[in-house]
């Protein structure tokens, strides 16, 4: 006898919300769907295994079956079946959780925790109303009458008994006429039903069939085929893999499965440069599956590149970009995650915040760091081939955070240094300095020749003191924000700073200064719309001037700074005129330093010609030239 039963009050509401709201794309109904068939086959096993052999295990599957004429769809399991009272609890009443009254009733057996239950029953087959103008329900459990339940989502439905054979649950969703938004139709399509299946639910653990049309050559009765005549037939095909890459042991997966997973699932031509398989048993249990790609995505910089891991949970498919997994200087890894930890929400759509989330995050980054380390060790070159496409991103890691992840970082920075024609390590600097030596020194500019042909560098050479060699726009700021390495500070050659100087060299500095105080007097009074200061130095070897600079701002830092400025606003580092005492353009200037006039009228030579030694151009380069040549010509008159 058939009954016609009315949702609970609060169920229409959430009805509404449910098929209007909660679910953004329609297409997921085919995810749900197979998950709570993957629920049922569940309760169905762990029932089969705890019987004492009262219950026979089956062949579990799920089948999937299209009607275009009758524009149906329908999905059948093996599983565990429902009761008259099943059904109305479960899909009567919009939300309740089958699956969690199931795991209630087994929380004291020792057993449970081993128990994979998918969702909420409820909730999940509601979302077929997306595409369904009806759906029906018919369910046998073992040892129960079957009974066929039918809605339109709407205000009732209707239940009765009917016949079945074996035991399980046959969904028919009718399918909406499609409009000009949605075609519903492509659900009746054997490519599409294949494509959702991979994507959403390829991991399943059990088999998701169903009959798909194939073709073989047309033969003549002479048994030879025909040229261009096929003949179909159908034939039962396993749509997904069920046993997740990420699932198996590491021993058990060959580099050449990973780098062909990852070609097909994130649409690249190149193998990665690095594979990373995480299976984490502990506070919190995941798997994970990550790659770093041998080359730079061809829209990593651009607004349109998100970063994040593919999501998934216990198999199924459920965000594909997740950026809380990832930190932003990392955004370049490829992957994903799989954990039954996860916090979601009842549409699986969103991703609830949560501390379990977190403790992953942090548990990859730093396995992502450790295995970049790693590689660093074991194979350099192919860590240079990672350093030359991704390098800049660690180094924005250190300065985005600032510094704040530099204990974590510092041993995957490289750099070019003045007397190693090649990369080298922090440590591999600091295991050779000197024993009285107490910072590491460094130099910036544009590139790397440049940087040698610096004024300041001539002392380092000649002390035979290495230098560090910082060449890309990041490298100076991830320093600033390390401070130091290992208790060792960092120190750029273009500071300003003496603490370095001796007893000796700064009083004969000081003597200098005293004699020329109205040279330099002069000068500074000059330029002071360009320099703070102007100071007699130590630095210089060959060169006559340079330009240092104080308070941690140098000039290669404002360069970038104000090159990249959107709001119009500059800032302007503290710089200080540095000359050679010793170098005969200095005497020149001391032999003019009683004419102040004319101090001032050559004073942006000195100037200029710092400028030009640090790899800037001039201003005024007619009037740089006619100057130098002016004092070139007075020295010589001499």
């Amino acid at each position: 006898m058939k009954e016609t039963k009315q949702f609970e009050t609060e169920s229409k509401e959430l009805l509404n919300l449910m098929i209007n709201s909660i679910y953004s794309n329609p297409e997921i109904f085919l995810r749900e769907l197979i998950s709570n068939a993957s629920d049922a086959i569940d309760k169905a096993k762990y029932l089969a295994l705890t019987s004492n052999g009262n219950i026979a295990l089956d062949d579990y599957r799920i089948n999937i079956a299209l009607d275009k004429k009758n524009k149906t769809l329908t999905l059948s399991d093996n599983g565990i079946g429902m009761s008259k009272d099943d059904i109305i609890n479960n899909l009567g009443t919009i939300a309740r959780s089958g699956s969690k009254d199931f795991v209630k009733k087994m929380k004291d057996n020792k057993d449970a925790k081993d128990v994979d239950i998918i969702g909420q029953f409820g909730v999940g087959f509601y979302s077929a109303f997306m595409v369904a103008k009806s759906i029906e329900v018919i369910s046998k459990k073992l040892g129960e009458q079957a009974y066929h339940f039918v809605s339109d989502g709407q205000e009732n439905y209707t239940i009765e008994e009917c016949e079945k054979e074996g035991v399980g649950t046959d969904i028919i969703v009718h399918l909406k006429k499609g409009n000009k938004e949605n075609s519903y139709d492509e659900y009746l399509e054997e490519y599409r039903i294949k494509e959702l299946v991979k994507k959403y639910s390829d991991y399943i653990r059990y088999p998701i069939q169903m009959m798909v049309t194939k073709s073989k050559p047309k033969l003549d009765k002479d048994g030879k085929e025909i040229e261009g005549k096929y003949d179909e037939y159908q034939e039962l095909e396993t749509l997904n893999s069920m046993v997740p890459l990420w699932k198996k042991r590491k021993s058990e997966v060959k580099e050449e499965e990973l780098n062909e997973f990852y070609k097909s699932k994130f649409s690249d031509y190149e193998d990665p440069l690095l594979s990373i398989q995480l299976n984490i048993e502990g506070k919190v249990d995941y798997s994970a599956l990550l790659f770093i790609p041998s080359h730079q995505p061809y829209n990593l910089y651009s607004e349109n590149y998100d970063k994040g891991l593919q999501l998934y949970s216990k198999g199924i498919f459920i965000k594909d970009k997740c950026p809380e997994l990832i930190p932003d200087y990392l955004k370049f890894v490829k992957g994903l995650v799989d954990s039954d930890a996860f916090n979601l929400n009842i549409s699986r759509e969103i991703l609830q915040t949560s501390p379990v989330l977190k403790t992953i995050a942090d548990n990859i980054e730093k396995k992502i760091v450790d295995k970049l380390k790693e590689l660093k060790t074991s194979d350099f070159d192919k860590y240079l081939k990672f350093w030359s496409a991704f390098g800049e991103h660690i180094k924005y890691g250190i300065y985005s955070t600032y510094g704040f992840k530099k204990d974590l970082l510092a041993d995957l920075l490289i750099f070019h240094s003045l007397k190693e024609d090649k990369y080298i390590s922090l440590k591999e600097y600091e295991d050779k300095m000197a024993k009285d030596q107490k910072y590491i020194y460094y130099a910036s500019g544009s590139n790397l020749d440049s940087i040698k042909l610096l004024p300041q560098i001539e002392k380092y050479k000649n002390n035979d003191m290495d230098v560090l060699l910082l060449d890309n726009r990041i490298d100076e700021f991830a320093i600033s924000m390390m401070r130091e390495y290992d208790k060792k500070e960092f120190k750029s050659i273009a500071s300003d700073t003496t603490d370095d100087i001796s007893k000796e060299e700064q009083e004969k500095l000081d003597t200098v200064s005293a004699e020329h105080r109205r040279l330099l007097d002069n000068l500074k009074e000059s330029l002071k719309d360009k320099v703070d200061d102007v100071v007699v130095s130590n630095k210089l070897v060959d060169s006559p001037v340079c330009i240092s600079t104080k308070d941690g701002l140098s000039l290669e830092m404002e360069k970038t700074i104000n090159e990249e400025s959107t709001d119009g606003e500059k800032v302007n580092s503290t710089k200080v005129l540095e000359l050679n005492p010793e170098h005969e353009l200095f005497k020149i200037f001391a032999s003019i330093e009683q004419d102040d006039e004319m101090v001032k009228e050559y004073a942006t030579v000195l100037y200029d010609e710092a400028l030009l030694l640090e790899g800037y151009d001039v201003s005024n380069k007619q009037d740089f030239v006619k100057k130098l040549n002016a004092l070139i010509v007075k020295a010589f008159q001499k």
